[in-house]
């Protein structure tokens, strides 16, 4: 059974506010946040696009150990580019800057909040590609097809300027600090 165009790509509805450890982010390293001025079209995944995502994504999950904020930081949320330890943003910034560092454009790389099996808050990085859109994530070196994992997506990255945020669900994730991390776990 073929998939559905719905289920190949996740439904924006409207604009969502950025989580806190984000905006943090952005004012501490507001060159990781700058707009692009490419257009945003769907990355076509060839053969080696895809060897580098599975590259990417497995590198960094075996490189950086999983870390809350707390541990690492003292406070609960902390955004950071990692060199050794970190949570599940962490995770995702790092694979982000390497694929954009491997010629990825960022406009398909978009920073997702979900919530997971356990309703915890959890952040992936999705992969909008012309067939469908993508997920890396720290728990698996698997890339899966968003609607192939088990997680309620709420927002994410608008495509064309990452300091905008849209709500995938109808109900919004318009809370200014809906995400509260927690997930460090790498299984």
């Amino acid at each position: 059974m073929s998939k559905t165009a719905k289920e190949e790509f996740a439904s924006t509805f409207g604009k969502a506010s950025p989580p806190i450890g984000y905006v943090d982010f952005c004012a501490r390293q507001p060159s990781e946040c700058k707009a692009t001025v490419s257009r945003s079209a769907r990355l076509d995944l060839t053969p080696e696009r895809w060897n580098l995502l599975y590259q990417v994504n497995n590198f960094v999950n075996g490189k950086i150990a999983p870390v809350t904020d707390m541990e690492l930081y003292g406070e609960p949320e902390h955004w950071a580019l990692p060199t050794d330890a970190g949570d599940c943003e962490d995770y995702l910034l790092l694979k982000k800057k390497y694929l954009e560092g491997l010629g990825f454009p960022s406009a398909n790389l978009l920073i997702t909040v979900v919530l997971d099996e356990k309703s915890e808050g959890h952040a992936i990085l999705t992969i909008t590609s012309a067939d469908g859109d993508y997920v890396l994530d720290n728990r698996r070196n698997e890339i899966l097809r968003w609607s192939d994992t088990s997680y309620k997506f709420l927002k994410r990255q608008s495509n064309r300027d990452p300091r905008e945020w849209v709500s995938l669900t109808k109900q919004g994730s318009n809370q200014p600090g809906a995400f509260g991390g927690g997930s460090a776990s790498n299984k």
